[in-house]
């Protein structure tokens, strides 16, 4: 993953532990790139309802994943994102 792309992922990161708006539709987009079918998808009218640098780091993360000749996930900050299901999800298992 270029550097690029973590530092785009780890700024999402951050503003999924925010207990905001824009911390619940962020975890929704990580949740999604992490396992859509146990924490459901991401609305992309979402990218209209936040700050325009996270918009941007999403679509970082869209380019990135769209260059990939294969699923690419973020295993890397796999602790952090239970940590997100936990409190955004807390009825879903970890997948």
């Amino acid at each position: 993953m270029e550097d690029r792309v973590r530092f785009a992922v780890e700024k999402l990161l951050n503003v999924a532990h925010e207990d905001t708006g824009q911390g619940r539709r962020v975890a929704n987009f990580i949740l999604a790139w992490w396992n859509a079918e146990v924490h459901g998808g991401f609305d992309l009218t979402d990218l209209g309802n936040v700050d325009p640098h996270i918009g941007e780091d999403m679509a970082t993360i869209f380019t990135f994943l769209a260059r990939e000749e294969d699923v690419v996930y973020p295993d890397d900050y796999r602790s952090e994102i239970e940590q997100i299901i936990a409190r955004w999800r807390p009825q879903a298992q970890t997948a």
